[in-house]
């Protein structure tokens, strides 16, 4: 292992950490609801994810150097609304999906209605928890010294950045769109960018977005560098799953193998092939990088994550 990825797998490291004790913390506050509920948003949360969108969280912030403590509820907003729609996906109505992670999804280890009503939960959870934050109230996630910290404004923009992109404009409608097209074979490279734009990409670039609104008065050609760097490796995460659900094994990825050739979508590679769909990827690499070319060296590890990104096995 280099020294920047060494560097790179303890940052992680330590963030999943920091964002699994804050999630453990807003999810406790839910303990005395239903106990079948309960246990349902809990192991939803905490069944191995990568972490990566409170990553970005926590790594954009990191670039504009803002504190840590200022990213808690943003970081775990994000990864809760992530949580909500993987349970939904996974249901009978959509994709039907028996594995999650390498774990039984949530409607196999308990039931689909239990399942509904714990991505539900964890929805709104997510905006109750930047909510706390915009209103100064008491909250788990959040650090006190965060009180004043942004204006009303930045508050709001972040509750409608995260909305946004969960809904019919962003995953929501992204979903839609693959439903629709699941076993059509005349679907264009730029109809599938658009709708990975939506389903992935959505929820990847409002993560960005989060962390650069914890910034007072950041630029706004920032705040569009970022944005563009986030739509690039949105991109790439896309093309980069598509290549190792032929490449990679049930074990490996945690979930089954070869589930996008078995519903008959179109993917990257069915559309470019193997080595055309690296190239895309790379390409989106090299994009993202260029994004950040007037960032100092607080944004290395959003250039590090950009590479992992497209070089992850699982």
């Amino acid at each position: 292992m280099n020294k920047t990825s060494f560097i790179l797998k303890n940052l992680i490291q330590d963030y999943q950490q920091r964002v699994d004790q804050a999630l453990e913390q807003i999810i406790s506050n839910t303990s005395n609801i239903a106990s079948e509920l309960h246990q349902a948003m809990h192991y939803s949360i905490f069944n191995g994810g990568k972490r990566v969108r409170p990553l970005l969280v926590y790594l954009t912030g990191k670039a504009l150097n803002t504190p840590a403590e200022h990213l808690d509820s943003p970081a775990c907003a994000v990864e809760l609304i992530h949580c909500y729609s993987l349970i939904h996906d996974d249901m009978p109505a959509m994709d039907d999906d028996d594995l999650r992670r390498g774990k039984a999804t949530c409607h196999k280890q308990f039931s689909e209605a239990t399942a509904l009503l714990a991505g539900d939960a964890l929805q709104t959870l997510a905006f109750e928890t930047l909510a706390c934050e915009a209103l100064a109230c008491e909250s788990p996630a959040r650090n006190n010294s965060s009180d004043n910290y942004l204006s009303d404004a930045q508050k709001l923009l972040m509750i409608r950045a995260l909305s946004h992109a969960s809904g019919a404009a962003g995953m929501a409608g992204g979903q839609a769109i693959d439903l629709a097209a699941t076993g059509a074979q005349n679907m264009s490279l730029e109809e599938l960018k658009v709708m990975h734009e939506h389903k992935t990409g959505a929820l990847i670039r409002a993560s960005v977005q989060l962390g650069a609104l914890s910034v007072i008065d950041i630029e706004q050609e920032k705040l569009n560098a970022l944005d563009n760097y986030a739509g690039n490796i949105g991109l790439s995460f896309q093309i980069k799953d598509d290549i190792l659900d032929i490449e990679s094994d049930t074990q490996t990825l945690g979930k089954q193998q070869g589930a996008d050739i078995e519903l008959n979508k179109v993917t990257y590679p069915a559309l470019l092939g193997l080595d055309g769909a690296r190239k895309m990827a790379l390409e989106c690499h090299h994009k993202a990088l260029a994004s950040l070319e007037d960032f100092d060296q607080n944004a290395d590890p959003l250039r590090w994550l950009s590479e992992y990104i497209i070089t992850r096995q699982h």
